[in-house]
């Protein structure tokens, strides 16, 4: 009879873990990338949605371009550099033949804008031997100092290579193919990956000027995503503000290369991220949770798990942005305190809602494998929301920080980009250029600079940067 009750006793666990998975499994059936943090592509492979929702609120504003929005359209030039003349010979209403000094009673314009014929041109420099007339002594004339070599290419050439392999993220190949094809020039991939080499080892003292400006910032934007180099797994780690980027490639996730990285050691501002448990490491500085990231695990809960508090957390978040919102367009620095409280009063209560909506079984949360309790996705984030609730409101106290993460995410999306079209990286030093022209790159186009312009500066005697350069 013992064991019989016994054997009862470990079929109704069984069927209570079961049931768990059976729950586990069905909910990541219902995940797509409106409530939970996969990228859309995953969304492909599943029943197309008949419409795409926005985590955005709808705003008041008309479709297009707003009042003030700087316009990019054609627009005639004042100084043309060729002007065609296009006179009749003769009239078309009784033929007779117009005198060719017979000034135009009306010019109508058009022009067209076009790319003249694009071809390289080969500069020969001589170095002459004179004799002099005094001692007999001859003296030789110095080439530039960038001229080493019998037969070299220019810095526009390789300025275009390093614009085609870095911003246009084309593989090396893909890159040789393309300076043969525009300019008939032959350069062999193992001469672009020197060119990116020594744009990278120009751009050095620059870019650690951008993490050091970075580390002194009142906000600083933080994320990682995987990557791989000789087909091992790797880790990008990206470090901004508004203006600038810092991308630092690491074996690690976690505080091994956050400390190698250099900027949350010493950062004292408002990190702004994604929860990875790593940040919290770091309490000399304030912190922000991304609540981009917030919204979509309330909806997965919404939606999979039927709890209507986290519709009314939803709600809340997007109340206290709007707030943040009308408050910065009236010029205030602040909230005022009682907002503030307001807002403080329904969280609160919506969190105590949360947790007694999923508080433990009878018996308590079962182990996991490390030997940590399971909990359930509703019960941890509303735990967080409990643990976490300076972060999770810090777009509300301080207007310097930003609602959502999604600053770090844009930062760090054109890595994705570069592996879909030319896949991982081959060694640790092609990843590390990588990261210190794109560190560069970015933090330009940030601050509206040319591209273009500021790669050709690279190969010149004065770089162009962002931020002033220390001496080293």
């Amino acid at each position: 009879m013992m064991d019989l009750a016994e054997e009862n006793k470990q079929l109704r666990e069984e069927i209570v873990e079961l049931k768990q998975r059976i729950k586990e499994l069905e909910a990541l059936l219902k995940q797509n990338s409106d409530n939970s943090n996969w990228p859309p592509s995953r969304d492909k492979s599943r029943k197309k949605k008949k419409r795409t929702r926005s985590m955005r609120k709808k705003s008041n504003k008309k479709a297009g371009g707003q009042p003030g929005h700087k316009g990019h359209t054609l627009e005639m030039s004042e100084k043309p550099d060729h002007v065609e003349h296009h006179r009749p010979e003769s009239c078309a209403h009784c033929q007779s033949v117009f005198d060719p000094e017979q000034e135009a009673v009306e010019t109508a314009r058009r022009q067209v804008i076009d790319i003249p014929p694009i071809q390289t041109e080969v500069t020969e420099h001589r170095s002459e031997t004179l004799s002099c007339a005094h001692c007999g002594q001859e003296t030789s004339g110095s080439f530039p100092e960038d001229v080493t070599n019998p037969v070299q290419y220019g810095p526009r050439i390789k300025q275009v290579g390093v614009y085609l392999k870095i911003e246009q993220l084309l593989p090396y190949d893909r890159t040789r193919q393309c300076l043969e094809d525009l300019f008939q020039v032959y350069l062999s991939p193992g001469t672009l990956q020197n060119t990116v080499r020594k744009a990278a080892k120009r751009l050095k003292p620059i870019v650690k000027n951008i993490r050091d400006k970075i580390a002194a910032a009142d906000v600083g934007h933080f994320d990682e995503t995987g990557f791989y180099i000789g087909g091992t797994r790797h880790w990008l780690h990206s470090s901004s503000t508004d203006g600038l980027t810092y991308y630092f490639p690491h074996r690690s996730r976690g505080r091994k290369a956050t400390e190698e990285a250099g900027i949350l050691s010493s950062f004292r501002g408002t990190a702004v991220h994604d929860n990875w448990a790593t940040y919290w490491l770091y309490q000399a500085c304030k912190h922000g949770l991304c609540n981009a990231h917030h919204l979509r695990n309330l909806t997965a809960i919404e939606e999979i798990e039927q709890q209507h508090w986290a519709t009314h957390i939803k709600a809340l978040l997007r109340s206290a942005k709007h707030l943040v919102e009308v408050a910065k367009e009236s010029g205030l620095d602040a909230l005022p305190a009682a907002k503030i409280e307001q807002v403080e009063r329904i969280y609160d209560k919506l969190v105590k809602l949360a947790l007694l909506k999923n508080q433990p079984p009878e018996g308590g949360w079962p182990t996991g494998k490390r030997g940590r309790p399971k909990k359930t996705k509703p019960r941890n984030l509303a735990e967080r929301f409990q643990k976490r609730r300076t972060a999770v409101l810090a777009f509300v106290y301080d207007f310097k920080v930003p609602f959502d993460n999604n600053l770090a995410e844009r930062d760090i999306r054109m890595l994705k980009v570069q592996q879909k079209i030319s896949g991982c990286f081959r060694s640790q030093q092609g990843a590390k250029d990588f990261c210190i022209i794109r560190s560069y790159i970015s933090s330009m186009r940030k601050q509206e600079y040319n591209i273009w312009e500021a790669l050709g500066s690279v190969f010149s005697e004065q770089i162009h940067s962002p931020i002033p350069i220390t001496p080293v």
